[in-house]
């Protein structure tokens, strides 16, 4: 009997765990989606051509989505992810095209390129003590305009197919930008659950003094986790410089609302201690999904950017009615 009494004690928590779960809610929400735009375009949405384009597209975002995540769970946030994406991008075909050096090589200076913004990012918040919202203001117009300072503002072009895969290619007849999210959302959700710095990351969220007085280096978990950041801006910049063939000092813009919807509407809190990888991939899928939707229906580009600001707006309120409720 006791046995019994324990696996529907088991049963019922993971129903109760299912029930109280934000990817829930997301998954939902996918589908509703998926549904009132089948009714509204027709097969033009289902088409295994448009799916597949959906996936490729939000890929990028939820890849940058996930490193603005270990952000939001401290309690920060960072606004320099859009510029560092476009910036990385840009160096890297700068490397291949201008340098001559070889794809890996150019690729690894992209990647340390937004290792390093994250990195100041990181610097400026502990040592120096600003804001969050401030201190990555100022980083991303330094990485926009050493963006626009050392192109010009003209794309760099004339890139090889070997870096053109990494965007363009299949992996076992999967796009080759979902397999790259596939994999670091394993790295990155093994990180966060399996590792004493990623629960050290939901201790300086959840309340940072305490994480402080108990012997956790905030400030390097700070660090951490903006560097991280930056890596994954910086990834997801290099993947669709390689997707469209050029590097484009322009690219990114708005990317940060983008990357921080993507969180908050996967169900991390913005003030912080509450998120996980499979979230902000949910929310990327929403946001890719409700401007596919917005393009076919043929809705002006305009109209597209205001529909994401209410949508934004919705998710934050939501966070908030959520943590008022607990």
């Amino acid at each position: 009997m006791e046995l019994n009494g324990k696996s529907i004690s088991n049963k019922t928590s993971i129903l109760n765990r299912v029930k109280n779960s934000s990817s829930l809610g997301d998954i939902i929400i996918i589908l509703v989606m998926c549904t009132l735009l089948t009714v509204a375009v027709g097969n033009k949405f289902l088409s295994i051509d448009n799916l597949i384009s959906v996936c490729r597209q939000f890929s990028f975002y939820a890849i940058m989505a996930i490193g603005m995540c270990c952000v939001i769970i401290t309690g920060g946030i960072d606004l320099s992810v859009g510029s560092v994406f476009a910036f990385s991008g840009v160096v890297t075909c700068m490397a291949m095209t201008d340098w001559k050096l070889s794809v890996f090589s150019s690729v690894l200076i992209g990647c340390i390129s937004g290792l390093a913004f994250g990195f100041l990012n990181g610097l400026f918040i502990t040592k120096l003590e600003l804001p969050p919202f401030i201190a990555t203001l100022g980083t991303m117009s330094i990485a926009r305009g050493l963006s626009y300072g050392i192109t010009g503002g003209y794309p760099i072009g004339s890139l090889p197919d070997s870096f053109k895969f990494i965007g363009l290619g299949y992996i076992a007849n999967i796009p080759t930008p979902i397999v790259l999210m596939i994999v670091l959302a394993m790295v990155f959700s093994f990180f966060l659950r399996k590792t004493i710095a990623g629960r050290w990351v939901y201790a300086v969220g959840g309340n940072e003094e305490a994480a402080r007085i108990s012997g956790i280096k905030v400030d390097a978990i700070k660090i951490l986790v903006y560097s991280l950041c930056g890596l994954m801006a910086a990834i997801a910049g290099i993947a669709t410089a390689a997707r469209l063939g050029v590097g484009q000092s322009t690219a990114g813009q708005g990317y940060e609302l983008d990357a921080i919807a993507a969180v908050i509407i996967g169900g991390a809190s913005v003030s912080g201690g509450v998120g996980n990888v499979i979230g902000p991939i949910l929310g990327a899928a929403i946001m890719g999904i409700l401007r596919n939707g917005l393009v076919l229906m043929s809705v002006s580009a305009y109209w597209q950017q205001a529909v994401i600001g209410v949508v934004i707006i919705l998710a934050v309120s939501f966070d908030k009615l959520r943590n008022k409720k607990k």
